[in-house]
């Protein structure tokens, strides 16, 4: 099937920091999606992208289609930003 590899696998937030998270798609995909699941198992949603770039307060996301990746970048980062970040994509269907 087709791969996503998401790096970091892990990441240790400070508060203040800059972190940024990373997918990787082994193939051409339409549209990314960007998620957070919050300690108490609640899934939320950060974005979902067409190829280009978008920001939510203090988020930020872009997705590139031809390089085949896209990232989240969170600016300032804060207690409320713990949890679990995944990315989902939706794969290009050729004819």
């Amino acid at each position: 099937g087709d791969n996503v590899e998401q790096s970091p696998s892990a990441l240790s937030l400070q508060e203040g920091t800059n972190p940024a998270l990373r997918c990787n798609f082994s193939t051409t995909m339409k549209s990314v999606q960007w998620f957070r699941q919050d300690p108490r198992g609640g899934l939320i949603s950060l974005f979902y992208l067409a190829p280009g770039t978008k920001e939510n307060g203090r988020l930020k996301s872009t997705f590139d289609s031809k390089e085949r990746y896209s990232t989240l970048h969170i600016s300032g980062a804060q207690l409320e930003d713990s949890g679990t970040y995944f990315c989902a994509a939706e794969a290009q269907c050729s004819q």
